[in-house]
């Protein structure tokens, strides 16, 4: 690999990127005094990538087996999203959507509704899952309000659940660290229990507790269906839970009770879209449709920021009016971005073209099937699979377990980020035997090495 093409853009070598970034960049999820520790947290100058693998300055790669935080569906620098979007910098690169429209959105809301039998459509743009989510709950406010039932403000989510770090998205955050730090902020929301089949009790089937989180939630709807607006749920997947799975009977039950209660159902499906789970909506599984729908992160194969909110015919109508405090108030300068939408149709083409969705579930079986040594081992609990992401339970006191497990995966050339406790792999959609069969190999390894110690 030719490190200097890298270098000659910046004007430094690789080798001081890190300390670089270290003196100016403010890093994500980072304590950053975890850089400067001893041990350190390791920090990767990432030079370019390729496929399913990210390559440092020093020519080292790594095996990106959570997609860059979920995002990266079709590998790095895929050839044909690469195309798509040297062809849409030479017609337009970006235009305002107040007032002007162009190809690219209107084909890719025309294709995402498709998607849903037309159930949804109208797709309201913004940048990222955050913002999809604000839109999301102030769509269900407003049209409460514009439809004279101006008591229904209030929101539901589900225990552990994790929507975004904006201060309206953490009002239905349900994470203590981000509670503790911004509580005085937020409009606090009800939070019911969470349907993880890990909750499981004596006896009972991942079914069972997904019928009694929702006996839960109904006793508080018909206690507060005229104060509560929405109920908002990640479908089949609390990602950032520690990757909650639960049946999809509890989506069936939320429909049902949200039909019952006269109340909006979000889905936010920003982690768990887009094939995530086995299905382009993970709602499918459970043969419903939300009142609406948010999409991000991998809708644009992780390539642009775009995030996009679908909703109901009626409820658009709801805000149709001569009147402007009746249409929605919101809006983002870069909504609707022309080469954001064109890889999100890149993406959407490869889906059809290729045909994702079954070849997906050949690759989760030979992984499944790769990793059952640690689904045996004695050192985990609850292993599971739901589509493309498997995860487990270390059993360690550890505090420290997922910066070691971080730092030691990347000496084994992966790229796995565990979530407290628990191991997760969200690989791209693009792996072949060999690296299937290497990705659970490592994975076995870097967890025996650092349960060790």
């Amino acid at each position: 690999m030719n490190t200097s093409q890298s270098s000659e853009h910046t004007g430094t070598q690789p080798n001081d990127w890190v300390a670089r970034s270290l003196a100016s960049v403010w890093h994500p999820c980072t304590q950053m005094q975890h850089h400067d520790a001893v041990p350190a947290l390791p920090l990767v100058p990432v030079s370019h990538g390729r496929g399913a693998w990210l390559f440092d300055a020093d020519g080292k790669r790594y095996l990106d087996a959570i997609s860059s935080w979920w995002v990266n569906l079709f590998g790095h620098a895929n050839p044909r999203i690469n195309t798509a979007l040297k062809d849409q910098l030479d017609l337009l690169e970006h235009a305002m959507l107040a007032g002007f429209t162009h190809e690219p959105v209107i084909q890719l809301s025309e294709r995402l509704s498709a998607l849903t039998g037309h159930a949804l459509g109208h797709c309201f743009y913004a940048s990222d899952g955050a913002s999809a989510v604000e839109i999301a709950l102030k769509m269900s406010f407003h049209f409460w309000r514009n439809s004279g039932k101006t008591d229904k403000r209030e929101f539901v989510c589900l225990q552990g659940s994790y929507h975004g770090e904006t201060v309206g998205a953490l009002a239905v955050t349900d994470v203590q660290l981000f509670r503790d730090a911004y509580g005085p902020l937020l409009q606090r929301a009800h939070v019911v229990a969470s349907p993880d089949a890990r909750a499981a009790e004596a006896g009972e089937s991942a079914a069972d507790v997904a019928r009694r989180a929702a006996r839960q939630l109904e006793k508080l709807l018909a206690e507060r269906a005229g104060s509560i607006a929405a109920v908002i749920v990640e479908p089949l997947v609390q990602c950032a839970a520690g990757m909650a799975m639960y049946d999809p009977a509890y989506l069936v039950e939320v429909r049902a009770l949200c039909d019952r209660y006269n109340i909006h159902l979000i889905a936010d499906e920003i982690a768990v879209g887009c094939g995530r789970t086995g299905s382009f909506f993970a709602c499918e599984q459970a043969n419903i449709w939300p009142d609406f729908v948010c999409l991000s992160k991998g809708i644009s194969g992780g390539y642009l920021p775009l995030s996009l909110v679908m909703t109901r015919d009626e409820i658009y109508q709801g805000f149709y009016d001569a009147d402007v405090k009746r249409g929605f108030l919101h809006s983002h300068s870069y909504t609707g971005n022309p080469l954001a939408c064109r890889a999100a149709l890149a993406t959407l083409d490869i889906f059809e073209q290729d045909n994702v969705l079954e070849r997906n579930r050949e690759r989760a079986a030979r992984l499944t099937t790769a990793l059952m040594p640690l689904a045996e081992d004695e050192r985990i609990t609850h292993f599971r699979q739901r589509g493309m992401i498997w995860a487990f339970d270390a059993v360690t006191d550890d505090p420290a377990f997922s910066r070691k497990f971080f730092a030691n995966a990347l000496q084994h050339e992966l790229l796995l980020r565990p979530i407290s406790k628990t191991v997760y792999l969200m690989p791209p959609y693009i792996l072949d035997d060999e690296e299937i069969d290497g990705l659970a190999a490592r994975t076995q390894g870097v967890f025996d090495e650092v349960m060790r110690g």
